[in-house]
């Protein structure tokens, strides 16, 4: 299947080939911008709509979970109707539900239409990938999967700072009418410049192992976001797990005895295939603790707006969008092993420099190590999942996308968790530590010397001392904090540097184009 589209696509010239890869391109900056958006926005929408925290984190989990259950789906779904008209599809929904989001009437309706968006966008990404490795010939694959990867760099980068803006000067709504224009642009572009892959309507349907996947996935992401809120040994978290691990286990035992299964884990037979995921899911961990810990340590700290935090890590993203399509040519021309080694070293070392942030941090020393370190990101993300692919024959392209993406989802919702985990636990540490080593004189003159001041403001007594506490433990905590958040950086660079003996595995010197005959007759 995927051979055919390949010549097909060679036929048409290289120009038709880069075309399709603009209107893939478009249709995966808009499900990932969206997404990036909504973040900010959470505690507007709790006061908007007169709900809870609690509540409203299900506009985040709701589409997670339905964006991530669907990702097993879309390989069986494009190969039985067609990649293009699931495709088409897919970001037809995904364009409709954000309408409806923008037109939600309370925190209920939203979460509904967030989980609609997200059964939509969960075949976007995966689709979208697997559809690029059947256009384009492998000597070219590591450019365009480069520019492919533009849109997961670029869109998170504006994400924070668009949607900054958009709640301060206009509303809520237009962080889900913003991606309309977009989305509707995507649709056209995809109808026009996408053809359409061989379809095999003979195909059965796996709703055996789609349950399973749902069922499965779907209990294992929601232990891993609520795991720390909950309780890690409560009743809820561990039935939650005891599910998922019961699940998970009979959807492999079920998916291995199909001829044509909803997930092909035979795929992961192939050595370079898995090392490639493993590789890539370790520096997705990586990664996840800058994406989760500076915007903590920006605002809760430094007391940076969200739009202003955006705007200081944008620099990192940047770097990111314009090395990836660098990467891919530089890999098409000496292998992963070289690139994945610099960008990984890179990364290694920037992110262990960030374990030395302080309250009083600099932002041109933090914008330098994260733009150095968006570099290292941008050299090796994108490269390590092309290799695995590479290894993958073309006509197992479709299963091997959703595989891979599902995989990387469970990796990086672990990695958040974990961090997490590891975040408190080292605040609280610190916490105690700072309060042992509190010199008592110099606490009392603190106190005394605040509570001074209250007094002279008219306040009394037992209140003044009591304000004068309340400061004292408020700059612990503040100092904890920046302490517990260094330790985690520190935490997070194992799996970047775990990552690194493993391209040894990977790296496969690339072969030489053949020439073309033309070249070889002028030669002779």
């Amino acid at each position: 299947m995927a051979e055919a589209v390949a010549q097909r696509e060679e036929k048409s010239g290289n120009g038709g080939m880069w075309l399709s890869l603009i209107a893939i391109l478009s249709g995966t900056f808009v499900a990932i911008l969206n997404n990036s958006l909504i973040n900010v926005a959470l505690p507007t929408m709790v006061s908007i709509f007169g709900s809870t925290t609690e509540t409203m984190q299900w506009v985040l989990t709701g589409y997670m979970l339905a964006n991530a259950v669907m990702i097993p789906m879309s390989g069986s779904l494009s190969a039985k109707f067609g990649a293009k008209k699931i495709f088409v599809l897919s970001l037809s929904a995904f364009t409709i539900s954000s309408v409806l989001c923008a037109l939600a009437w309370s925190d209920s309706s939203l979460i509904a239409f967030r989980v609609v968006q997200g059964v939509s966008g969960g075949m976007i990404m995966p689709i979208g990938m697997s559809m690029i490795y059947m256009i384009v010939p492998r000597e070219k694959i590591g450019m365009a999967l480069g520019i492919f990867g533009i849109a997961s760099m670029t869109a998170p980068a504006l994400g924070p700072t668009l949607g900054g803006y958009l709640i301060e000067f206009l509303s809520w709504q237009f962080l889900f009418l913003v991606g309309v224009p977009f989305g509707i642009f995507a649709v056209i572009m995809s109808m026009v410049l996408l053809k359409e892959t061989p379809k095999k309507p003979e195909l059965k349907f796996d709703f055996l192992g789609a349950f399973l996947a749902i069922v499965g996935f779907g209990a294992l992401l929601l232990a891993f976001s609520k795991g720390q809120a909950e309780g890690w040994t409560s009743f809820f978290i561990v039935s939650l797990f005891f599910v998922a691990i019961t699940s998970l286990a009979l959807f492999v035992w079920v998916e291995l005895g199909k001829e044509q299964p909803l997930l092909d884990l035979r795929l992961l037979k192939i050595p370079v295939f898995s090392i490639s995921i493993l590789t890539s899911g370790f520096v997705m961990m990586g990664m996840m603790g800058g994406i989760f810990l500076m915007p903590i340590f920006l605002q809760n700290i430094q007391g940076m707006t969200a739009m202003e935090s955006g705007i200081l890590l944008m620099p990192q993203s940047i770097a990111m969008a314009v090395m990836m399509p660098i990467s891919g040519k530089l890999m098409d021309k000496y292998g992963i092993g070289p690139i994945g080694l610099v960008g990984l070293t890179i990364m290694t070392i920037t992110t262990y420099e960030l374990h030395n942030l302080a309250a009083d941090s600099m932002h041109s020393w933090m914008d330098m190590i994260l733009t150095i370190r968006g570099v290292g990101i941008g050299l090796c993300m994108m490269t390590l999942s092309t290799v695995g692919m590479n290894a993958v024959p073309r006509t197992s392209v479709g299963d091997a996308s959703p595989l891979s993406n599902v995989l990387r989802q469970v990796m990086s919702s672990f990695a958040i968790a974990i961090l997490t985990v590891i975040m408190q636990a080292r605040q609280t540490f610190h916490m105690s530590s700072i309060a042992d080593n509190l010199n008592t004189d110099m606490a009392t003159q603190f106190i005394g010397g605040i509570s001074g001041l209250y007094v002279q403001a008219g306040v009394d007594t037992a209140s003044a001392t009591g304000g004068a506490s309340t400061i004292l433990y408020g700059m612990m905590a503040k100092e904890a904090l920046v302490q517990g958040i260094g330790d985690t950086f520190l935490v997070s660079v194992i799996p970047i540097a775990l990552s690194i003996p493993l391209l040894y595995f990977l790296h496969k010197k690339p072969k030489k184009a053949p020439q073309a005959p033309e070249q070889q007759k002028a030669a002779a």
